[in-house]
């Protein structure tokens, strides 16, 4: 059915950085067919489910480049611990507990908060019960890039196993649900898989035609002991080796990295999740987002998970990526509020790899969301850019559509029970700690 929003004003994302005021969009097969301004004509609007904004501000959904939804219910676990203490003494031992409902309790209450707060694509990185999720995925509507992570600190079969296990993921699901879900390889992280395992999953990953996603870089502690190690930093390692190139890859954190870093990634057109409130949090440092940019790298937002961070809202992070890079940088436009926008919506494709998505234009994906204006925070409401980055909540996020299907109207959720998963949640939680 051919679906029309009408009296909207549409942030669109393009080149143009253009803004239509009073205007509408034509949705057909999941794909914006027009943009215009004014009212749609009557024969237009023939046969059409027209939906009236009412002066909402219509833009592309937020895309979540980095997370572990299957972690959601440690929210709040442990806040004042450096990562590997974290990992090692609470994170790791709690997980040992997690099963199949506890896990998906974690996943359904991630959705529910993702797309209440406007997020419409997420990456979700992580080893436990990663079909079910797909099928849970493609039953609420995402979008999303799932993959099965692997630790290496093992023997060679079990590596193997593993990574049997990944690739079998990958293939069942890669470009399925209507084009909605695809899938990487993961190795976790440069600490935890030794050199050749990284090299066999990036030799499937070129054989397959997949990206690859991975930690990096995240802690100053991380990369000396590796340096210990190995001599050098991973990033270094990843070059000697030509593991850089003919590779799609997506790096997390970023962190802890030198210029000639910068210069090696954005020659392989390397992507970076970047996630400021979860490395705030955890005390790892502030990724030098500026120098990425600089060096061609495309720079992404993820929240990282819940345990780590407390939330999912994206218009949170990207407010604290714009303002960290201000900061520390002491210039007031070394990353501008058009950039940290950017990073939320169209970066975020591109890093994820998914084609015609994350702008409003003829030809693109129909994932966007709506927020209410009449807020005082987003007052007087002329400066709506800027509005978005610097005042905007995930709360003021009222419609939600993914391939012009709604998966939240008017602030109710259509695909998803949220009573009944919060509930679950609370009650999963429970058992795991007696």
């Amino acid at each position: 059915m051919k679906t029309i929003i009408k009296n909207a004003k549409v942030i669109t994302m393009n080149e143009a950085r253009t803004i239509h005021e009073h205007s509408y969009v034509v949705i057909e097969d999941g794909v914006f067919t027009a943009i215009e301004h004014g009212e749609p004509a009557e024969e237009a609007a023939k046969g059409a489910n027209v939906v009236n904004a009412d002066k909402k501000w219509l833009m592309p959904g937020l895309i979540n480049t980095h997370g572990h939804t299957g972690m959601s219910l440690f929210r709040g676990v442990s806040d004042d611990l450096p990562l590997s203490k974290w990992l090692a003494e609470h994170i790791w031992p709690l997980e040992q507990k997690l099963d199949q409902k506890a896990v998906e309790a974690a996943r359904l209450l991630s959705m529910v908060e993702m797309i209440e707060s406007g997020t419409t694509t997420f990456l979700e990185m992580y080893h436990l019960h990663l079909d079910d999720f797909a099928a849970a995925v493609e039953e609420a509507g995402m979008r999303a890039t799932l993959m099965r992570s692997v630790i290496g600190l093992c023997s060679k079969e079990e590596q193997e196993e593993k990574l049997a296990e990944s690739l079998g993921f990958a293939r069942r699901w890669h470009k399925q649900a209507n084009g909605r879900i695809q899938t990487m390889l993961a190795p976790h992280a440069p600490y935890t898989c030794p050199p050749d395992y990284i090299e066999r999953i990036v030799e499937a990953a070129r054989q397959e035609g997949l990206p690859v996603h991975m930690h990096l870089a995240e802690t100053r502690k991380e990369i000396h002991d590796y340096m210990d190690e190995y001599g050098m930093h991973p990033v270094e390692l990843l070059q000697e080796r030509d593991l850089l190139s003919g590779t799609e890859w997506l790096f997390a954190h970023g962190v802890h990295m030198h210029e000639q870093h910068y210069e090696l990634l954005g020659a392989h057109q390397a992507a970076v999740s970047h996630n400021p409130k979860s490395n705030l949090k955890l005390g790892s440092g502030i990724a030098q987002v500026a120098s990425m940019q600089k060096h061609g790298i495309v720079v992404s937002l993820g929240t990282d998970s819940v345990a780590s961070n407390n939330a999912l809202d994206l218009f949170e992070e990207m407010r604290t990526a714009v303002l960290l890079q201000r900061g520390i940088n002491e210039q007031a436009d070394i990353v501008t509020t058009w950039e940290g926008l950017n990073m939320a919506t169209s970066n975020g494709a591109k890093a994820l790899r998914f084609a015609n998505l994350g702008t409003i234009e003829v030809g693109q994906q129909a994932d966007f969301i709506m927020l209410n204006p009449e807020q005082a925070h987003l007052h007087p409401s002329s400066q709506a850019v800027s509005h978005l980055v610097f005042a905007a909540k995930g709360s003021d996020v009222t419609d939600v559509y993914v391939q012009g299907a709604p998966l939240m109207k008017d602030k109710q959720l259509l695909t998803l029970d949220k009573e009944r998963i919060l509930k679950e949640a609370n009650e999963q939680l429970r058992r795991l700690q007696q």
